[in-house]
């Protein structure tokens, strides 16, 4: 069986790649625009569930996709529009906890798993020289909620709890477990 990606993510990428893994790419294209009323958990499972329905798969094959949120509050913290929204989002997560919310969808023939990871994440509190730092860096651009915590953000960052990989963007441990239900 073949498993592929439905993601041009290069953080997915390296976690299948690094759990042992093998898979190919093909990346959909599917607007990521959150409905009115739509609840996080409601938003992550709809895109991965539309990526993967999204890609074309021939017998044998498996499509993978996920789609992650920040939640902070009441907020759902997406990617940064620009270095300002990236330094309202850091300093929203300042000194407080957030959930990292992954919806994934792993499709074969007719079968489809539609699953979500939560992982609680605390940051320590920041001043506004750490902030506008760290978004200086560039690396808040590309990541929801602004940071990515396997890089300049891992400083951040006192305490987890749940999958660490959820947070850099993939439950690798839940989406093998769903992998083996298909038969992979």
């Amino acid at each position: 069986m073949v498993l592929v990606l439905a993601s041009n993510s290069p953080r997915r990428r390296q976690i299948l790649a690094d759990a042992g893994i093998p898979f190919t790419v093909r990346a959909p294209k599917v607007p990521e625009e959150r409905r009115s009323g739509e609840t996080a958990d409601q938003y992550v499972r709809r895109l991965a569930e539309a990526k993967a329905s999204a890609i074309d798969i021939a017998r044998g094959e498996i499509v993978l996709a996920a789609d992650t949120v920040v939640v902070a509050g009441d907020e759902i913290l997406e990617k940064p529009q620009n270095d300002a929204d990236a330094r309202r989002m850091v300093a929203l997560l300042s000194g407080k906890e957030h959930r990292v919310i992954t919806g994934i969808c792993l499709r074969k023939d007719s079968q489809r798993i539609v699953d979500t990871a939560v992982t609680l994440v605390r940051f320590v509190h920041l001043n506004e020289r750490e902030i506008a730092d760290y978004v200086a860096s560039g690396e808040p651009m590309d990541k929801a909620g602004g940071y990515a915590i396997q890089g300049q953000a891992s400083k951040f960052i006192d305490r987890i709890e749940g999958c660490y990989f959820n947070v850099v963007g993939l439950p690798v441990a839940l989406v093998y477990a769903h992998l083996k239900q298909l038969g992979w």
